[in-house]
């Protein structure tokens, strides 16, 4: 093994990042988002960058992989799977048990859902080292590109003006959207400043006929337009299936209507409308129920998810072989993230649809210079390993808030943010 490729330390640095006050069935955003960036330090010198989630379970997860990781190369991302399996025990890792969570708006996490996106940041990481030494970027090291843009779309959420008994932000240009109109201005907005051809909402949180006529107005603001509408499993059988009746002839796709492959597949059976999720088929364990019982069309890929870009590409080839759409899902992510998904994007063979992004809502980042979309695509970087450059001083500052944090704001918590404004709610089902 070349020793310039050894890892000689790994660096973690939990960040909180400013968020809008965006709804979806969970709750609302809240004020900070925590993010973690992943630096892996070679012997030769060379610094590679990866981005996960930053919530105190991640972090758990990532201090014993960090420290195991010194001494190995950059080159073995397949053995950091079975590297994470041995140290990063969840039942030492802040009481993380092997079913976290039965639900959200990624599905039931487990532990080894939580070491995947952790393995991911560090897999991203040694990537971009790898590309950094050598000279090539990712895509290279991943098979060569096959697009020189990936496309985008855009994001929309109902949205607060400003958090109840708070002055709006002056950083936020965005304003309030609460009807269909706000939501038109919205695409609009996205329209004019990124040439997005697509749009999908974040639905869920109104009732579904208040949502049915967003996604009119939109169709009628923009005819032609690809719609998307996502409810994060906030509905019924029966009212997924009656939305699909209403907006069948100008949706492009309907994502997770309803909870679960069992769910999903009773709503597949009673539309044509085509079923996405990045709930019901997010670990290759949960492919074959979902794919025999017909219970999705389109599967949105993370790397976050799934364990990383190599990952990602595996489940893309698996998508192919059983004739099923791909595209991409997005989180709450900063520009390393951003780079990371344009990268693996490129080397896709089929990318069946515009991927989601959610950067163009964030107002802060560690990268120098911000992506810049021009007709909702991003041209993809041959600048070696992920193309992007640490701002270390706003690094720094970002570190420096979720230091000063009292905890609060270390767990995304949608619903607790959401109870402060209203103590009483609930998240809607329908």
């Amino acid at each position: 093994m070349d020793s310039a490729l050894r890892i000689d330390d790994v660096r973690l640095t939990p960040v909180l990042i400013k968020d809008p006050p965006l709804l979806n069935t969970q709750g609302v955003h809240q004020p900070f988002t925590p993010r973690l960036v992943v630096e892996v330090v070679t012997t030769g010198g060379v610094t590679g960058l990866g981005e996960t989630y930053g919530d105190t379970r991640y972090l758990d997860l990532a201090r014993p992989l960090a420290e195991a990781l010194p001494g190995r190369s950059v080159t073995d991302v397949n053995g950091l799977f079975a590297l994470a399996a041995e140290v990063c025990d969840p039942g030492a890792a802040g009481g993380v048990d092997d079913r976290v969570d039965a639900g959200g708006l990624r599905g039931a996490q487990t532990a080894d859902k939580l070491r995947l996106s952790v393995v991911s940041a560090v897999e991203t990481a040694c990537l971009d080292a790898l590309g950094r030494t050598l000279g090539l970027p990712v895509h290279a090291l991943l098979g060569g590109k096959v697009r020189e843009e990936v496309e985008y779309s855009a994001y929309l959420f109902y949205k607060w003006g400003a958090r109840p008994g708070a002055a709006p932000d002056p950083a936020d240009p965005w304003g309030e959207a609460l009807d269909p109109a706000g939501i038109v201005e919205q695409a609009r907005r996205f329209d004019r400043a990124h040439g997005f051809g697509s749009f999908k909402l974040k639905g869920g949180v109104f009732e579904p006929e208040r949502e049915i006529a967003a996604i009119r107005a939109l169709a009628k603001e923009f005819p032609g337009r690809p719609l998307r509408l996502d409810p994060n499993g906030a509905w019924s059988v029966e009212t997924s299936l009656a939305v699909a009746r209403e907006l069948g002839d100008v949706l492009e796709y309907l994502e997770d209507p309803a909870t679960g492959t069992e769910a999903m597949a009773r709503v597949a059976a009673g539309t044509e409308v085509p079923l996405a999720t990045n709930m019901c088929v997010t670990t290759f364990e949960e492919v074959p129920d979902a794919f025999a019982r017909g219970a999705v069309r389109i599967v949105l890929c993370d790397h976050h998810y799934w364990g990383g870009l190599h990952r990602t590409r595996e489940l893309a080839a698996l998508c192919r072989t059983y004739g099923i759409g791909l595209s991409m899902h997005s989180n709450t992510h900063l520009g390393i993230s951003l780079a990371a998904m344009t990268q693996v994007a490129a080397t896709l063979p089929r990318l069946d649809h515009a991927c989601d992004t959610h950067y163009p809502w964030q107002s802060e980042d560690v990268v120098t210079t911000a992506p810049e979309f021009r007709a909702g695509r991003l041209a993809v970087s041959d600048a070696p390993g992920l193309g992007v450059t640490l701002d270390r001083d706003r690094l720094a500052d970002l570190h420096r808030r979720w230091a000063e944090d009292d905890g609060r704001m270390r767990d995304r918590d949608d619903a607790a943010a959401m109870r402060e404004a209203d103590p009483a709610w609930t998240p809607g089902r329908w």
